[in-house]
């Protein structure tokens, strides 16, 4: 196939077609933020102790039959536990007085057998609340924000292929189809499996939603919006979603009536189907060349220039080019070990990330403005880190913002729980430092692989990610047993992550390698198989 940039340079690098192009597209991006991470208060667990059952019992014991623990530092009212009921009332009947006439520490105790109280100060209701995710059952949480990283892991496998078979634009659209249909749906689950398996649905529509606009903006765009486009446009529209749902959520505090409204936001992209065309570069591969050339003058009407009279020249016939798969990054022992140093970074930083976004509802402090704030954080991270990856090199600016993400992590255990602002805005400046590492990883990823293996190894890498976000709610799981141990985990990881980062290649003013070799050339290394 010819130069498709060189035959459409009579578009120019702007004009209203493609910033047209540019913003109907980044819309799109803002229902991945509304519906990436609503778990953080629909999973959210309030408040709560053993529901006490309307029975005779005095004033005094009904105050005194929840058992007083220590947590941090701090005594408060068991949450899994309660005084045996049938002795408490049997005291209270013969007038014996808690604390006064009797010892509860030598009472015997049992489970919430009647269910529990939950506060209704944040939320309404969501799941836990409704089926009683606490104490033996906790673990369903985690769970079920794990299912909707399982679906990102499917999703990013099968998008790419039928992007590649059916068409970007198609499967853009009939993604945010699938994605309103499944968080509506899962507003009417009527269990917590059901639930889990929508919430894998919504994730697998997702990512099919993200990666295919992202295919579709880079194929459109000039060469100068591109740029914009993949390095800050994408993000921070995901971002101004992200920083939308705690507002909604603030409004609505019954979990089925904001998975109902949020899922509702992907409705209203659909008109968009008229005004966003489909690749024009696709169309070619596909040998629809009249259809991309009726896109094509359509864009230069738009731009006001003139199209010439034959835009695409003809085409060559290529000899096949050798298809390489996973197989080849593992064959050379070099690039084995530089895949599997990235697919550490990927997963670290990825926990990280994922980590300190779904513990926003466990910080201290309002959970809505906190989740703001950690939207808001990566807005900066986003532009600041553009700007830098124009200057200075790759390996030494990865490591610098995982050193400053990893480290504040490990420092906020030192914190009192009485300065709790300053562990929130520790937590803030280690959401910034994951987020500056999750961009620039991406572009240095890209310019290690050579373009025959690139697809492939951003692949495995992706893959690396979305194992690593699966994870990310097991260890604020632990949080539950220690508060702690959390942030020493994402810490320890991230800093041994930036310990592998300096065995990697320095890119910075290089060019892409093409080929393995060049790839071994460019990299200062020999080829060893």
């Amino acid at each position: 196939m010819g130069d498709y940039d060189e035959d459409t340079a009579f578009l120019g690098q702007t004009g209203p077609y493609y910033w047209t192009t540019f913003f109907l597209l980044n819309m799109v991006f803002v229902s991945t933020g509304f519906n990436g991470l609503y778990i953080v208060f629909v999973g959210a667990t309030p408040k709560h102790h053993c529901l006490i059952p309307d029975v005779n019992l005095t004033e005094e014991w009904r105050n005194a039959i929840i058992p007083i623990t220590a947590v941090g530092g701090e005594e408060v009212q068991s949450q899994c536990s309660r005084y045996k009921l049938d002795v408490v009332r049997n005291l209270s009947a013969e007038g014996y007085i808690p604390r006064k006439d009797v010892n509860l520490t030598s009472l015997e105790q049992e489970g919430c057998l009647d269910g529990w109280n939950y506060s209704k100060e944040i939320y309404q209701s969501n799941i836990v609340t409704e089926w009683d995710l606490v104490c033996s059952n906790q673990w369903k949480v985690p769970f079920a924000s794990s299912t909707l990283f399982v679906g990102y892991l499917f999703g990013s496998l099968i998008s790419g292929q039928f992007s590649d078979r059916f068409g970007r634009k198609k499967v853009v659209f009939i993604s945010l189809a699938a994605q309103c249909v499944a968080v509506l749906l899962q507003s009417f689950s009527y269990s917590w499996r059901m639930f889990c398996i929508m919430f894998l649905f919504v994730g697998a529509s997702q990512i099919s939603i993200y990666i295919s606009a992202f295919v579709l903006g880079t194929e459109l765009l000039s060469k100068t919006m591109r740029v914009v486009f993949t390095a800050l446009g994408a993000f921070l529209f995901y971002c101004i979603g992200y920083m939308t749902l705690p507002w909604i959520a603030y409004g609505i505090r019954e979990w089925r009536t904001l998975l109902a409204v949020l899922s509702m936001t992907s409705v209203i992209y659909l008109p968009l189907w008229w005004f966003i065309p489909e690749s024009p570069r696709w169309l070619i591969t596909q040998g629809r060349v009249k259809e991309a050339e009726v896109i094509v003058r359509d864009a230069a009407r738009k731009n006001k220039v003139e199209a010439p009279p034959v835009i695409f020249k003809e085409t060559l016939s290529l000899p096949p080019e050798r298809k390489y798969t996973m197989l080849d990054v593992v064959k050379s022992k070099n690039i084995r070990c530089i895949t599997l140093m990235c697919l550490i970074l990927w997963m670290a930083i990825n926990i990280g990330y994922f980590g300190l976004s779904l513990n926003t509802s466990n910080l201290s402090g309002n959970p809505f403005m906190n989740c703001f704030l950690s939207a808001a954080a990566e807005v900066p991270a986003y532009i600041v880190s553009t700007w830098l990856l124009k200057k200075c090199k790759r390996k030494a600016l990865l490591s610098t913002f995982l050193i400053i993400g990893g480290g504040v992590i490990l420092l906020i255990q030192f914190i009192p729980a009485t300065l709790h602002y300053v562990a929130l805005a520790l937590e803030m400046t280690g959401k910034f430092g994951f987020t500056m590492a999750f961009s620039i990883v991406y572009i240095y990823t890209a310019e290690i692989y050579p373009t025959v293996l690139r697809n492939v190894g951003m692949g495995m890498c992706s893959s690396a990610a979305r194992i690593g976000s699966i994870i990310a709610p097991y260890v604020i799981y632990l949080g539950t047993y220690n508060k702690v141990v959390p942030y020493i985990l994402m810490g320890s990881l991230t800093i041994a992550s930036c310990v592998v980062n300096f065995f990697l290649p320095e890119t910075l003013n290089k060019d892409l390698p093409e080929t393995v070799e060049q790839m071994q050339e460019y990299h200062g290394r020999k080829v060893k198989n």
